[in-house]
């Protein structure tokens, strides 16, 4: 500004000039530091959207991988589940060829249809595969199947379906009954063979000539107290504790083709996947819970299932014969036996019924003047007298009434009288005890347990054949768990592998 106050423009242009230029260096300064700030933050951010489709990926493999190992488990077959509430996966799928590449075929159908965005509703124009994800491999490396172990994967499956609801209580009366009839031995069955001789001993006085006099002769004529009884006996069991034995069931099977026989002959699949056995109290309870199963959903005589193959399967566990009647007449004699045996021992505690029986055999031998008959009378008539006791207890049994294992005098049925006259007939009369299913209980537990688990996987498969649809119905191609390895890969360079374990328990 000069004197006369009026600005001197050309003075003030330095100044303002170097303003302007330490302005445009800042603009400069910040261009740079924005350039490299981008930079930075365009790395986090791509860095970070790679991340989560990294992760996403391995994400989606996981649940891809779990819904299509879900799929495969709810393919179980429906009619082993309706009829035997058991759950496995039939690796035939109704053709009659098992095999685990089937279930990997429908494993990896299942892996693909969740991969695959296609069913989006514009899908083209809406969605974009942000994973890019496809199935390179689907293989099932382990099986388990129905058969291995010798059934015991099948053993395993029923005591699963039965463990929720069962109670063990009966476990400890069952053990009792077990060794009552162990330390008595009443399954040896040596009382007919006692009888046989014996009585095979008296015929041998029948016709004998004895000396009556010093110069005569005289023929005996013996008849054998019991002989109205041993008539009856050879009529079988089942005559004498049924009304009409015609009316049992005429079912048979056809046990060539059935997998107990398989297994015999070495004809079975066979999985990959181990199993622990249990042992000692744990393999007591097992067993249990299997038989407890096997009369849950096997009928036996008094709870027939007319769908089925054998209407006595129960029976047929225990004996293995091809029809319905062999194996009811199996058990009836076998528990005519324990009840022979079991009712002989009682016949000889009783000090009154013992006297009944010598007072009975020493009439006999006094009217064909032969004392020293007596023991062998005494010995067929008790033995005769506890036959045709067991023949009311296993009427009453197949009545569905319940009879002691060892009787007393308040639960014995026959008089001696009664016995002998070999009628046989009589009704039964409620009572205490065991029931017919205790005894199929004792006999179960008294079989070998794979030779009952071979049986009860026969009587599955025939009675699934029977079904539509199930004609080539097998057990050994039944999967209850499996392990999948899992291999998928996207376009972006991701690859994930997997391995996943399922099982219905």
């Amino acid at each position: 500004m000069t004197g006369t106050g009026i600005w001197d423009w050309g003075e003030m242009h330095g100044p303002v000039r170097k303003t302007l230029e330490g302005k445009e260096n800042q603009n400069a300064y910040l261009t740079v530091c924005m350039a490299l700030c981008l930079g930075v933050v365009l790395s986090l951010c791509l860095t970070l959207i790679d991340g989560v489709r990294r992760n996403g990926a391995r994400m989606e493999v996981e649940c891809v991988t779990e819904i299509g190992l879900q799929s495969i488990m709810a393919e179980y077959h429906r009619e082993l589940m309706r009829q035997y509430n058991l759950f496995a996966i039939d690796t035939s799928y109704g053709t009659d060829r098992c095999s685990k590449t089937q279930t990997e075929e429908h494993l990896r159908s299942y892996l693909e249809k969740n991969l695959n965005y296609e069913d989006i509703f514009l899908s083209d124009y809406l969605y974009r595969d942000f994973l890019a994800l496809s199935l390179e491999q689907a293989q099932l490396t382990k099986v388990s199947l129905m058969t291995d172990f010798d059934g015991a994967v099948f053993r395993r499956s029923a005591v699963d379906a039965v463990k929720a609801d069962t109670g063990l209580g009966l476990l400890e009366e069952i053990r009792q009954w077990m060794g009552v009839i162990e330390v008595n031995g009443l399954e040896e069955g040596k009382e007919e063979e006692e009888k046989q001789r014996i009585d095979q001993e008296i015929d041998a006085y029948d016709g004998m000539r004895v000396q009556v006099e010093e110069e005569e002769w005289e023929t005996l004529s013996i008849r054998n107290p019991t002989a109205a009884l041993e008539e009856k006996r050879r009529l079988g069991i089942l005559k004498l504790v049924l009304e009409d034995e015609g009316a049992l069931s005429t079912g048979v099977l056809d046990l060539d083709s059935l997998v107990g026989n398989r297994m015999r002959r070495g004809q079975v699949n066979r999985g990959s996947m181990g199993m622990e056995e249990q042992t000692g109290m744990e393999g007591m309870v097992e067993r249990f819970l299997f038989q407890e199963y096997l009369l849950r959903y096997m009928g036996h005589y008094g709870a027939e299932n007319s769908q089925h193959a054998l209407h006595y399967q129960v029976e047929y566990l225990i004996a293995g014969n091809e029809s319905d009647v062999d194996n009811l007449r199996s058990v009836a004699n076998r528990i005519c036996a324990v009840r022979e045996a079991a009712n002989a021992i009682y016949l000889l505690s009783d000090e009154e019924k013992q006297t009944q029986i010598r007072l009975a055999a020493e009439l006999v031998c006094t009217l064909v003047a032969l004392p020293e008959l007596t023991p062998l009378l005494e010995g067929a008539i008790l033995l005769g007298w506890a036959f045709a006791e067991s023949i009311y207890d296993v009427r009453s049994l197949l009545a569905g009434g319940r009879i002691p294992l060892l009787k007393d005098r308040e639960s014995w049925h026959y008089s001696l009288s009664g016995a002998l006259d070999g009628g046989l007939k009589e009704d039964t009369r409620e009572g205490e005890g065991l029931s017919y299913e205790d005894y199929l209980r004792i006999f179960m537990m008294f079989t070998d347990k794979d030779t009952i688990t071979a049986r009860a996987m026969d009587m599955v498969e025939a009675d699934i054949r029977k079904t539509p649809g199930n004609e080539a119905f097998r057990l050994d191609g039944c999967c209850t768990e499996m392990e999948a390895y899992i291999t998928m890969g996207s376009r972006y360079g991701f690859q994930y592998e997997v391995t996943r374990q399922k099982s219905y328990y």
